[in-house]
């Protein structure tokens, strides 16, 4: 028998011989034992701060007693059922859910993943519609499975597979390198966006179901849309009988500021998927929309079954993380903390010539790389090179690298995250930027 933590004398042995691959790249170089709050610890006994809440989940910190004790007291009572039955907690967490979305999405299904619940969007958006193109940002990222994978434009897209039928891309709103301009010289995102449906219209046979996007860009590079320009959105799907979907996995409960970041621009979507947030690092995920569209694709025979759709175990989890954002503030205090965070980044573009914009909204922050401020040109290398400096100092980043994109620091810690620890990350990081300018300016890289 081997137990779940018992340790062997060669882990990265075992490691070759019986763990598969499935990110297109290699694993973290240390073996993680346990994590607590904000940190991450290792068998090597390195002590490593967490920048990116494990996979942008761990809304609360790591192993929140809060959380764990909800785990143990539920596990002894319901842990799993059969999906046509209901529990008490899968209700509440709607009821919760819907509590904080506005008068009008008030429908809710509980799910897993993030890939399952825009899956799952994209099928009732075809189904009520009656239609089956989908239009998305050309730099983003909504899933892995074939409906989310398709709406997904990302080094995965190159894997020879076809996708979904009908996909469809507009320009991503990205203001620090701009392709629009108005007669002063200025962004101007209304031609961008009219480009992109104009485009959009050339392409379709007539059967646009649906638009899904995130409200700011993550998986792009923390990409934050102009003000204005999700009512501009909503307008042309309204224009062309589209369901508009808002993907807030990484944007919601708190994230940026607010419960969720349509909250900000008051533009209401169609339907709205939740995930990674919710679950605070366990796999919860929701489908939130209105009673007519829930009861269109309900007369219409909407099938979404899986295993775990309405666990009781998890939904028990996403109410306490709910009640523990709600009881602590959280929303206003990741304000504070998100300023707090972006002015020591907005510092390391003004003193680092490789550091070329910050920018985001509340603890969802993006720091772009770039070869130097004379062109602007994006590193993929530098940045990489800064994510191995800030490990080996004790910091974990997560640097985005889509095909076109350069080096993007997605930073995300934990709304938890202390002021102490926001300014040891901060000072990891700049230690790190400063010596891989040095070296370039050296001529070592």
């Amino acid at each position: 028998m081997i137990e779940a933590f018992e340790k062997s004398q060669e882990p990265w042995a075992d490691v070759e011989k019986y763990v598969g691959r499935y990110a297109g790249m290699d694993f973290s170089p240390d073996i993680v034992d346990h994590a607590k709050g904000t940190y991450l610890f290792t068998e090597s006994g390195e002590k490593i701060l967490d920048f990116t809440s494990g996979q942008m989940s761990s809304t609360l910190g790591h192993s929140n007693p809060e959380i764990v004790t909800t785990l143990q007291q539920t596990v002894q009572r319901l842990d799993h059922l059969y999906s046509g039955m209901l529990s008490r907690p899968n209700i509440n967490l709607s009821k919760n859910i819907a509590s904080k979305t506005g008068e009008n999405l008030k429908k809710v299904i509980p799910l897993s993943t993030g890939s399952e619940v825009n899956e799952a969007a994209l099928r009732m958006a075809k189904l009520v519609t009656g239609k089956f193109e989908v239009v998305s940002f050309n730099k983003s990222w909504h899933g892995v499975t074939q409906a989310s994978a398709g709406a997904t434009y990302a080094s995965a897209r190159k894997s020879g597979a076809p996708t979904s039928p009908g996909q469809l891309s507009i320009p991503t709103p990205y203001t620090y390198r701009p392709n629009f301009f108005n007669s002063e010289g200025e962004y101007d995102w209304h031609k961008e966006l009219d480009y992109g449906f104009e485009m959009v219209d050339a392409q379709s046979v007539g059967s646009l179901a649906a638009c899904i996007v995130e409200p700011i860009v993550s998986g792009g590079g923390i990409l934050v849309p102009p003000k204005g320009y999700l009512a501009a959105l909503k307008e042309k799907c309204r224009e062309r009988g589209m369901l508009l979907i808002f993907d807030e996995a990484q944007t919601s409960l708190g994230r940026t500021g607010e419960w969720f970041a349509y909250q900000y621009d008051d533009v209401e979507p169609d339907i709205l998927t939740l995930s990674k947030t919710l679950g605070s690092g366990l796999p919860l995920a929701a489908l939130v929309t209105t009673d007519k569209i829930e009861k269109k694709a309900h007369e219409k025979g909407f099938l979404f079954y899986t295993s775990h759709v309405n666990d009781p175990l998890v939904a028990a989890v996403g109410c306490t993380v709910m009640n523990i954002i709600e009881r602590d503030n959280l929303c206003q205090v990741t304000k504070e903390k998100g300023n707090y965070l972006h002015d020591g980044l907005q510092k390391l573009v003004d003193e680092y010539d490789i550091v070329g914009d910050a920018r985001g909204r509340g603890l969802l922050q993006g720091l772009e790389i770039i070869k130097s401020k004379s062109n602007k040109e994006r590193s993929e290398f530098i940045g990489d090179e800064i994510t191995k400096r800030c490990y080996k100092l004790g910091l974990h980043m997560n640097i985005v690298n889509l095909p076109g994109m350069g080096g993007v620091f997605r930073i995300a810690p934990p709304l938890t995250v202390s002021y102490e620890e926001l300014d040891s990350g901060l000072a990891i990081l700049e230690q790190s930027i400063k010596s891989v300018q040095n070296d370039i300016n050296l001529g070592n890289l």
